[in-house]
């Protein structure tokens, strides 16, 4: 009966330019927009909704209760980390590895929390 999650959604004072931002840097591309609402996808699937947002936001701290960030599946670790350096992303810490697995943290252009990750082995 239940399939999964279909897709995530993100309130952006600027829906346009945030799925432009995730165009832009991640390889996503926008599949599909309705009255300012954008939905991007990326190249395995993956689908994110971005609406327009209300009110202000407070400061985003890594372990405020609720989503926390998104993973963004790499198949070379480096040469994701480096192209994302080019496009002038900052990095929050130095990238950190266990078990194979290799990830690092970012923001977009919203300031919503992201990683890269590589895992040499898949998730069970």
């Amino acid at each position: 009966m239940f399939k999964g999650l279909e897709h995530t959604a993100i309130a952006s004072p600027n829906p346009k330019k945030l799925a432009q931002w995730y165009v832009d840097h991640l390889e996503f591309h926008i599949n599909y927009e309705y009255d300012g609402n954008y939905f991007v996808k990326a190249a395995n699937g993956t689908v994110l909704e971005i609406i327009q947002s209300e009110g202000a936001r407070g400061e985003p701290k890594m372990k405020d209760p609720g989503i926390r960030h998104l993973a963004i599946q790499v198949d070379d670790f480096d040469a994701a980390r480096e192209r994302l350096t080019q496009t002038g992303v900052q990095f929050l810490a130095e990238p950190t590895g266990s078990q194979g697995n290799c990830i690092v943290f970012f923001a977009d252009g919203d300031g919503n929390f992201l990683h890269l990750i590589h895992r040499q082995k898949p998730l069970p």
